[in-house]
């Protein structure tokens, strides 16, 4: 059996978290119910969005410049904004016959110091991260979210395929207008408005939204409010039993990482976007102070460990989640090798590594095998460490090097720390780290052959009023006002198509604004992604578990 702690006696900081039963109604016109979409390996109603705030961090890999810029934050010792630690140790549902699994999730503002330094967060059910959402293939689940902020919000359940339930999405702007201050949502998903987990199993995430628009006529910018908290976990086990051979494990634990700020995401987000950037560059992304792992970090002198203490001599499951905004981040266990055998609900041949870097919201499985002797004191570091090749600027007393505790329950001192500074990597030396390119699918699907194809151009540009924002398709996602473009799509289908339910095929709605790319029948689609900027950028696609 796992467990989880702090590696402190101080108490987490917890609010109390408020359910009603009663839905509220959608406030942005009519509330289109039924989409229709069915996806099987093909692209069908595509709202293709590139946004340039925090949100989902686009990876520019723009050269580093050594100017600095100085931040004074005050260590202040409070209590910790963090989870229970039994939020990051799964509950074994796997095998559970079909069920119906009720969540209650109250948005609120709070104060928190994950790193050691107070700040203004948003938090669900009072903690950082929010509560993991746990859940077999054919389970339903009905989610309760109660809006305590004095701004909208919304939910994204991220990864999910959402066939035929993408109103309930919560892609602010896209499909929803989000849950105004002091209403609530009962996100509701699946043919008799609860959802079924269908062809998705594996490791994914829940977060607030990371795009900005203008609801109910009034431009409401709440783009980035995952960065200052509203993110958890989201686990769906498989109906199916694994392949033949395929290794077994005796524990399911969460690890989730973030980068992390000092500052309020929304000042960030309008620096970064305003014609002298962040630090008198356009351009330049916000640069980190700092990171949680399982929402604990250490900045300056402040800060906390968080702590797994397992058995010995047992196989565990790591399920890895970069859930930050910018920076992605190399996970390791000091003289422990990785077994990957996850990615992004796809599971993977076994593949032994010593570390494994993962972008913004990607996520890996891991096994570890607790049987290492090389520490006589049982305790030995997470790492946690992020990657600074696309900062632009300096930030004084950044910490990248954030860490955690594996312990083994055998330790002769539970509250003992790993004194090992330098990774010694995982006792192996001719295991190097993981190498995306040599991943191969457990289960071999060969992709159908292609009846579409679409070339998406991504692309970053300084705008003529001194902008500097990112392009698809010549497009910058300008966001709409009143509406949103899901509802924009079936409003157009119907005028242009005779009532059918989608906008002309490829077409592009608002030219300027917003790139959409639809299908009123099933397909098989290639997009051809060409990035014209000197940096490299991750690109995901909702709804679907693409062939690469």
């Amino acid at each position: 059996m796992a467990h989880s702690s702090t590696a402190s006696d101080k108490d987490p900081l917890y609010l109390e978290a408020h359910d009603d039963d009663d839905e509220r109604r959608n406030l942005c016109g009519t509330f289109w119910k039924r989409l229709g979409f069915v996806g099987v390996a093909v692209v069908i109603g595509v709202v293709s969005v590139l946004g340039l705030s925090i949100g989902l961090g686009l990876g520019l890999g723009l050269r580093h410049r050594d100017h600095v810029k100085f931040t004074t934050p005050a260590i202040v010792t409070v209590p910790l904004q963090s989870s229970p630690p039994s939020n990051f140790v799964l509950n074994g549902l796997k095998g559970q016959p079909p069920q119906t699994r009720v969540y209650a999730f109250n948005v609120s503002n709070a104060l928190g110091a994950p790193d050691g330094v107070v700040r203004p967060m948003l938090v669900v059910n009072g903690m950082f991260p929010g509560p993991t959402i746990e859940a077999n293939q054919g389970d339903r689940i009905i989610i309760n979210v109660t809006n305590n902020m004095d701004v909208p919000t919304s939910i994204h359940w991220h990864g999910l395929f959402q066939n035929q339930t993408n109103f309930y999405d919560g892609t602010s702007g896209i499909t929803e207008c989000g849950i105004p201050p002091g209403q609530f949502l009962v996100y509701k998903f699946g043919r008799f408005l609860t959802f079924t987990f269908g062809e998705f199993s594996g490791t994914t995430w829940w977060h607030a939204p990371h795009e900005s628009y203008r609801c109910a006529h009034t431009f409401t910018d709440y783009s980035t409010q995952y960065a200052d908290g509203i993110t958890g976990a989201l686990i769906v086990h498989p109906s199916e039993p694994s392949p033949p051979d395929f290794p077994t494990w005796d524990q399911d634990l969460v690890v989730q990482m973030n980068d992390w700020y000092h500052t309020f995401s929304s000042q960030l987000s309008a620096a970064y976007l305003s014609p002298f950037g962040i630090d008198g560059t356009a351009g330049d992304e916000p640069v980190p102070e700092s990171g949680t792992l399982n929402g604990l970090g250490q900045y300056g002198q402040g800060g906390n460990y968080f702590n797994f203490t397992l058995e010995p001599n047992k196989t565990y499951r790591l399920r890895l989640i970069n859930s930050g905004s910018f920076a992605s981040i190399r996970f390791s266990i000091d003289n422990h090798p990785l077994t990957v055998i996850e990615a992004e609900g796809t599971l993977v041949k076994p593949y032994t590594v010593s570390g494994v870097t993962i972008a913004v919201a990607q996520r890996y499985s891991v096994l570890i095998h607790t049987n290492q002797t090389v520490q006589q004191d049982g305790t030995f570091w997470m790492r946690a460490n992020i990657q600074t090749d696309m900062f632009t600027y300096v930030v004084w007393g950044q910490n990248t090097d954030v860490r955690g505790i594996l312990r083994y329950s055998t330790a002769p001192n539970l509250a003992a720390v790993p004194v090992a500074a330098d990774d010694p990597g995982p006792g192996m030396s001719w295991v190097g780290d993981m190498d995306t390119s040599l991943l191969v699918p457990a289960v071999v699907d060969s992709p159908p052959e292609r009846t579409r194809m679409y070339l998406v151009v991504v692309a970053l540009e300084n705008t003529a009023d001194g902008r500097f924002l990112a392009f698809m398709n010549r497009t910058s996602w300008e966001p709409l006002s009143g509406t949103t473009s899901l509802l924009l799509v079936r409003e157009a289908g119907l005028e242009r198509h005779n009532a059918t339910s989608f906008a002309p095929v490829g077409g592009s709605l608002q030219d300027g604004d917003q790139f959409y790319v639809t299908e009123d029948s099933i397909q098989v689609v290639d997009l051809l992604i060409n990035n014209l900027d000197d940096g490299d950028h991750p690109f995901h696609l909702h709804g679907f578990r693409p062939w690469v």
